[in-house]
């Protein structure tokens, strides 16, 4: 069986609080990058874009996106705050930033499945390369203060927040669906 099928069939998500340094270099994240470029996209749109996360610029978004979630409702606990404030305890953050819009040709869905596709190869690539990788979303995706602060337009929104990083530990499989409950054959 090919590599590729082994990474495949092993392939999980680590927790973004367990993705360490280092994060990809500068020539791995643009090889995960090609790589997340590389899906259908029907109409050659590209109706999807990323946001790099790294460095400093971490602790500040998470800063700037804790401050916004305190202000919109007070009654949040201090602790969800604070967990807010450490946006990403990854070593990296993508953000997968959806582009759809109305074509003449291409339905919004279809590019809206284009930008589920980067997220997906994104995570792949990343952990082709020997990094983990978690595929987030939660409340700052769905706020327009926090996608403004992230730095998308009105008419953007957030597919995904990829982290990515060297896990600290080794993770144990979750339990998968049996193909019985997942799989039906259609005819006659």
């Amino acid at each position: 069986m090919s590599d590729m099928i082994e990474l495949l069939k092993s392939r999980r998500s680590v927790p973004a609080n367990a993705l360490a340094e280092p994060a990809p270099s500068s020539a791995e994240l643009d090889t995960i990058l090609t790589i997340a470029s590389r899906v259908p996209d029907h109409g050659k749109l590209a109706p999807w874009r990323f946001i790099l996360i790294e460095g400093a610029a971490r602790t500040e978004l998470g800063g700037r996106l804790a401050e916004l979630m305190r202000l919109s409702d007070p009654s949040i606990p201090a602790n969800k705050v604070e967990a807010q404030a450490n946006f990403s305890g990854s070593a990296l953050v993508v953000v997968v930033v959806s582009r759809a819009g109305p074509h003449v040709k291409i339905p919004e869905w279809e590019q809206e499945l284009s930008a589920g596709a980067v997220c997906m190869n994104l995570s792949i690539a990343a952990n082709a390369l020997g990094y983990g990788a978690q595929w987030l979303t939660g409340w700052a995706a769905y706020d327009a203060k926090a996608r403004e602060a992230i730095g998308l337009q009105p008419d953007e929104r957030v597919a995904g927040f990829i982290h990515i990083g060297t896990p600290t530990e080794r993770w144990t499989d979750r339990p998968r669906p049996e193909l019985s409950e997942v799989v039906t054959r259609w005819g006659a």
